[in-house]
């Protein structure tokens, strides 16, 4: 069976390439999607519809278009992995760990241990919980090839 792996949450460091590269050099029989990871791009997803002279609006559109890709590809997916990092607050990543939760999705949560509290519903409804990168692969090694 090839797993598919959906990265969710916080852009701006390289746990996404720390992950796919250690599942590469195990030969882990998974494939990665995720969100679209450039900022600006992703800002202006709605603006084919139309200018929005009122940033609502606009992140409204840009919001609804965005969550055709990351509505599909969760759904698809067989493991989602949901990191939030400490320079932003990923509102969108908390929603897709619930998304998970509410459609039976298995998660794991990808977080410092100093956001514990702030997250202890999220990482409750989550299989996991790891601190890095590198915990994830171990998860993703055990979990496609336990016999």
């Amino acid at each position: 069976m090839n797993w598919t792996i959906y990265l969710s949450g916080e852009i701006h460091t390289d746990w996404r390439d720390r992950i796919s590269e250690g599942a590469r050099s195990r030969n882990l029989p998974v494939s990665f999607s995720s969100a679209v990871t450039d900022h600006a791009a992703s800002d202006a997803a709605g603006d084919v519809l139309g200018a929005e002279p009122d940033g609502f609006w606009r992140d409204h559109k840009s919001s609804k278009v965005n969550g055709i890709r990351t509505r599909t590809l969760l759904e698809k997916c067989d493991i989602a992995v949901v990191r939030f990092g400490d320079k932003y607050k990923q509102w969108n990543a908390a929603f897709d760990a619930g998304y998970c939760a509410a459609i039976g999705k298995p998660y794991i949560t990808l977080h410092d241990e100093d956001i514990v509290h702030a997250l202890k519903e999220v990482d409750a409804a989550a299989m996991a919980w790891a601190r890095t990168p590198e915990q994830v692969v171990e998860i993703l090694s055990y979990v496609t090839r336990a016999q």
